[in-house]
């Protein structure tokens, strides 16, 4: 078993000028001075803003640490700064990118990057997403999961999916707002785990939904999607699920095996949601992810912490992604 390497394919990142762009800012999204340091205003609540959130160099170093070898850093979707208006956010989503594309080759190729996407305009962000991958060469985009909570909404999408398809990218359904759409309201009390623990992995969940459900998979067949967070609740409903197909809708079984054809990361949880997630999607399927800088954890001690074989620990640590990075590379 060779956990020497390990490829982190959940991270973020908020430096590339996003934090200079919203330090200007007068509401949410922002950043804020106070007296103990700077905090940013996501949509969806607010945190201390440190450099392990903008500093490259030091998120190498907390990487050795880690003992994570590789790491795909994101546009920070659950910011929203994607769907601002697009005088405001065309600029700062190319500055971003273009700081993403450079990093990777003064990195060689360490760290990576999925793209943020001006959302406000579809055509423009189909366009940038072409650039993306054919000039810039980064795997693909983060998209705001909840166009992914119904199919109706999924395909507001369509010309970012077309342009998706045609450049075979890599697509993180990450949390984030429509445009449009007002932020959630929080839990009236532990909105930390009401909120961004028991009603996130939900909503994960109906983005799995979608897709298989859908004819998204089939329209769009040269697209990977990635699912955050093993799919979220789904690896211990799916049994309930299926005796839904079989009892109730007989003539349309669940369709257990399309869930095969989704990409997922295990960023922020633990061992034994990776030994449910191994018996239902298969190790292949599967990649190691952290959430950092939000959390800090190494993605390898949920997979050497794990009751599954040492070669699905292997392929989860590096082997899933590193193919799919391949395929990635290969198809520009």
């Amino acid at each position: 078993m060779d956990l020497s390497r390990c490829i982190d394919m959940h991270a973020h990142f908020y430096g590339g000028g996003l934090a200079e762009m919203l330090a200007g800012r007068t509401t949410r999204p922002c950043l804020r001075e106070t007296i103990d340091g700077p905090v940013m205003l996501a949509m969806n609540g607010e945190f201390p803003f440190t450099r392990s959130h903008h500093d490259s160099a030091l998120g190498l170093a907390e990487m050795v640490g880690q003992g994570v070898t590789q790491r795909m850093l994101t546009f920070p979707g659950a910011l929203c700064a994607d769907v601002l208006p697009l005088a405001e956010s065309l600029p700062a989503i190319r500055g971003f990118n273009d700081h993403m594309a450079a990093l990777r080759a003064q990195t060689g190729g360490r760290l990576t990057a999925l793209a943020g996407l001006p959302l406000a305009d579809m055509d423009e962000a189909a366009r940038e997403l072409v650039r993306v991958r054919r000039e810039l060469r980064l795997p693909g985009a983060i998209l705001p999961s909840n166009y992914f909570n119904t199919i109706a909404e999924a395909r507001a999408l369509e010309p970012v999916l077309k342009g998706a398809n045609e450049t075979g990218a890599l697509l993180m359904l990450h949390p984030g707002l429509m445009v449009g759409e007002a932020p959630p309201v929080l839990a009236a009390d532990h909105p930390q785990y009401r909120t961004s623990a028991v009603a996130l992995q939900a909503q994960a969940s109906q983005v799995v939904l979608t897709l298989i459900l859908s004819d998204l998979l089939d329209t769009f067949p040269e697209i990977a999607f990635q699912a955050i967070n093993l799919g979220g609740t789904l690896p211990f409903i799916v049994e309930r699920m299926e005796s839904i197909g079989r009892h109730r809708n007989g003539d349309r079984p669940f369709p257990t095996a399309r869930l095969k054809r989704i990409w997922y990361d295990a960023a922020s949880l633990g061992p034994r949601a990776l030994e449910v997630a191994v018996k239902l999607y298969g190790a292949d399927r599967i990649m190691a992810g952290s959430d950092y800088p939000i959390f800090h954890d190494s993605p390898l001690d949920a997979i050497r912490a794990a009751a599954i074989s040492d070669g699905a620990k292997e392929q989860i640590a590096w082997r899933t992604a590193q193919a799919l990075l391949e395929r990635q590379d290969a198809f520009v």
